[in-house]
């Protein structure tokens, strides 16, 4: 086990030698954090959270209940949250498509059709806030579509025809509109490839999931060269059981792949947890161990 303070301050002077002493601009690579990992699924109340820990955004649940998306009131909520925080909404994530598949149920194909629906009306009620920074925090373009649990396609060739048959059907609506959906799966790049080139639609990206790739036993340098900006929407950083940096993926390896192919867009900490030091603590190191990763600079925003 890695200690993290030693290894940010490795981390500090390795990252100044390989940038030259200069960091990259924030708006490269925002940092954000998912909802469902701090303990604040579909709520504000995480942009309060994300703010005291340091991050930029936070990624959003879209899975209905108490703060559902699809009501007015609730996205002003939501709204009202990024004014006071000054914290983005950075996208959505249907993690619900893990328990009720897209591949196969009804219900999936009809909410994956209602989040593009919310996320044009966002964008429509963003249009009309006067402070610019405000409306860009507040207009995600990217949702994750979950392929988990019972979602999963992975060696399914009939279920991956079928979300590809899916996909065809809705891609069109989020391409007319500047929007992107983003598969989160166990598949390897080759695998993901193959479903991209189907659907034939800029709309349709691949969410790459760091953690999921390495249990897998993905090279995760190779994948993402393969996948390249044109294919990759977005990024989670994530460990199982530890902090970022405490685990077994090489993050300094990994950022400089992130770099090589021109990735511009958001960096999302999901998981990440030592459960001896919290949520709280956990995430606090997990947004200064990215900080320094990509800026060198000192742990808040």
């Amino acid at each position: 086990m890695k200690c993290i303070i030693p290894l940010l301050s490795v981390l500090t002077v390795a990252i100044s030698s390989a940038l030259g002493g200069s960091a990259l601009d924030k708006k490269d690579h925002p940092l954000g954090v998912c909802d469902w990992s701090i303990g604040k699924t579909q709520n504000p109340e995480a942009f309060d959270f994300a703010e005291k820990l340091g991050f930029d955004g936070v990624q959003v649940s879209f899975n209905g209940g108490a703060f559902d998306l699809r009501d007015k009131m609730v996205r002003d909520q939501f709204r009202a949250k990024v004014k006071e925080t000054g914290v983005g909404m950075a996208s959505l994530a249907m993690g619900c498509l893990n328990g009720v598949p897209y591949s196969s149920d009804p219900n999936a194909e009809k909410w994956v059709s209602e989040v593009l629906d919310v996320m044009i009306l966002m964008e429509k009620e963003a249009k009309l806030i006067e402070d610019q920074q405000l409306a860009d925090r507040v207009r995600p373009k990217i949702v994750l579509l979950a392929f988990f649990g019972k979602g999963d396609i992975k060696n399914k060739p009939d279920l991956t025809a079928e979300v590809i048959r899916r996909l065809k059907k809705v891609a069109p609506k989020a391409e007319k509109h500047g929007l992107t959906l983003g598969l989160e799966t166990w598949l390897s790049a080759d695998e993901l490839l193959k479903i991209l080139q189907a659907v034939d639609s800029p709309a349709v990206k691949v969410y790459y999931d760091v953690a999921n790739a390495h249990k897998m036993g993905y090279d995760i340098d190779q994948e993402i060269k393969k996948l390249g900006t044109d294919h990759i929407c977005q990024i989670h950083f994530k460990e199982h059981g530890v902090v970022l940096g405490n685990g077994e993926i090489d993050f300094l390896r990994l950022k400089k792949r992130i770099d090589s192919i021109g990735y511009k867009g958001w960096i999302i900490a999901e998981k990440a947890t030592d459960k001896k030091l919290g949520i709280e603590k956990s995430f606090q190191l997990n947004q200064q161990f990215m900080r320094h990763l990509f800026y060198g600079k000192p742990s808040h925003r």
